[in-house]
């Protein structure tokens, strides 16, 4: 094995990638676009429910509840309907996420020291979400009843509840991006990767530049190793510039080792660029590569855990994650951004990546042969 012609296959390679316009844009402008997108709007902070609220009562107590959630920043009382029929027209429509009806004896049975019912109805269609507003609900009202109380009876009443005390390490604030933003890194470090690998060996076929590659002395693997070098060095200055942005633009914080991210970033590596390779062995065309290359991203994404936890999939497909090197790098990534543990934790998810890494990239060299069919 040459390493001059190696290396000026790398330096050709650079020279035909940067030469083409169409490839500059995705390069550079592609994962930022991603970052930002997925950064901004893949978020599960709620920071605005509307609330559509029926006050039947119309006393007291009812207005300290309407002044409860107007004063939490979290609420926002858009429509005072007149009856459950509107409120339920409100829901239908999606003008409001919440709907909250107090009945006409609610002050009344509080007076009388009774339990006073209070209705929520909470727009379903996107059930998580659902869920975090009526837990912020139940907060709100729980605060009320204490202070109602309080009032009440001249003083403060537990009534047998917990005094839970909750502290949330590595991501106190609880904040969406903090979990997000570096999955977003390895997801575009994977996007880019397997694209560009993937037409890499086409590209030539169709450009009809096969034939001089073949008349030239370069062996099957020195062929690879020079296609590939290039896409490893742009999707490691990928992944610098896109970490740069979450780290100062979104301020994820970075508690860990970043030699150690860059050693998994390169184990990685291996498996995306084998993939790329293989789709780029087995298609004819780039538009057919393009199409197996995003037959490959949808499955690695969904079978990740970047949004869907792994441990709520059925069994069978638990089991088919294990094959997903974005599973391994997943946990690596955010493990060392959030937790600042390294080796000495992630070791399992460094040897799956090597073995995944290794067995992908060997069976594409493998299958490679230097000729045009």
């Amino acid at each position: 094995m040459s390493w001059l012609r190696i290396r000026e296959m790398v330096r050709k390679e650079f020279i035909q990638l940067f030469r083409d316009k169409r490839s500059r844009p995705i390069l550079v402008i592609a994962p930022l676009v991603q970052l930002l997108v997925f950064g901004y709007v893949v978020n599960y902070d709620i920071k605005d429910i509307r609330v559509a609220l029926i006050d039947q009562s119309r006393t007291r107590e009812s207005r300290l509840m309407n002044d409860a959630f107007i004063a939490n920043k979290i609420f926002r009382i858009t429509h005072l309907p007149g009856s459950p029929r509107e409120l339920e027209e409100l829901l239908l429509t999606g003008n409001v996420d919440l709907g909250i009806k107090i009945p006409p004896d609610f002050s009344s049975r509080i007076r009388r020291g009774q339990t006073a019912e209070v209705q929520i109805l909470a727009d379903g269609s996107m059930s998580n979400m659902a869920s975090i507003r009526i837990s912020y609900t139940v907060m709100v009202l729980d605060r009320l009843n204490t202070g109602l109380i309080k009032e009440l009876y001249g003083r403060e009443l537990k009534y047998g509840k917990i005094d839970a005390r909750i502290r949330t390490w590595y991501n106190p604030n609880l904040d969406s991006q903090n979990f997000f933003v570096p999955g977003i890194v390895a997801f575009v470090v994977m996007l880019i990767s397997l694209l560009m690998t993937s037409i890499a060996i086409i590209k030539e076929r169709e450009n009809g530049t096969m034939e001089q590659l073949i008349a030239t002395p370069l062996k099957p693997i020195e062929l690879i190793i020079g296609k590939t070098i290039p896409y490893t060095i742009i999707s490691l200055a990928q992944m610098v510039m896109v970490m740069l942005f979450a780290l100062f633009w979104f301020e994820v914080p970075l508690a860990g080792s970043i030699p150690e991210l860059f050693l998994a970033t390169c184990l990685f590596l291996l498996s995306t660029l084998g993939v790329g390779l293989f789709i780029s062995t087995v298609s004819k065309t780039q538009q057919q590569a393009m199409m197996t290359t995003f037959f490959f991203i949808l499955p690695f994404f969904m079978l990740s855990g970047f949004v869907f936890p792994i441990a709520n999939m059925p069994i069978v497909v638990q089991w088919l994650t294990y094959l997903n090197p974005l599973r391994y790098f997943l946990v690596i990534i955010r493990g060392i951004f959030l937790k600042g543990v390294g080796l000495h934790i992630l070791w399992p998810q460094y040897a799956a990546l090597t073995i995944l890494g290794v067995a992908v990239f060997a069976g594409a060299v493998g299958r490679f042969r230097k000729r045009l069919d």
